[in-house]
């Protein structure tokens, strides 16, 4: 029996941003949104510090090109919701940009909000 697990929900420029990274880099967080997506957690994830165990996971990649990562939640139980997509370009240490966090931070707002909308829809059902 196929687990066609949880929907993707993409929020704000995610998907636009996934799609403008290299191929490889797009297929390997393919592949770790689909575990997440399953119920599962990719090995590469690792808990987003910043968010109070919040259920905000990040999965890096690092490519000829340069470090990607791939930010998203499984904190809503209806949806994965993914936040961003992004190379780190950031020369000094390996904590997310302020500008990436924030970034992180309002897209994480938005997801609660389609996550309330999404529940109170099965809700009135």
């Amino acid at each position: 029996m196929i687990t066609l697990g949880k929907p993707l929900i993409w929020i704000g420029g995610s998907k636009k941003d996934l799609m403008a990274l290299p191929t490889d880099v797009r297929k390997f967080f393919g592949h770790a949104l689909d575990f997440a997506q399953r119920g599962g957690q990719h090995g590469a994830a690792k808990v987003l510090k910043g968010f109070g165990g919040a259920g905000v996971l990040e999965v890096v990649e690092d490519h000829i090109s340069g470090t990607y990562r791939a930010v998203y939640t499984v904190k809503f139980e209806d949806a994965v919701f993914v936040l961003h997509c992004f190379q780190k370009k950031s020369k000094s240490g390996i904590s997310t940009p302020k500008e990436d966090m924030d970034i992180i931070r309002a897209r994480l707002k938005v997801a609660e909000a389609l996550a309330k909308e999404l529940q109170n829809g099965k809700a009135n059902h």
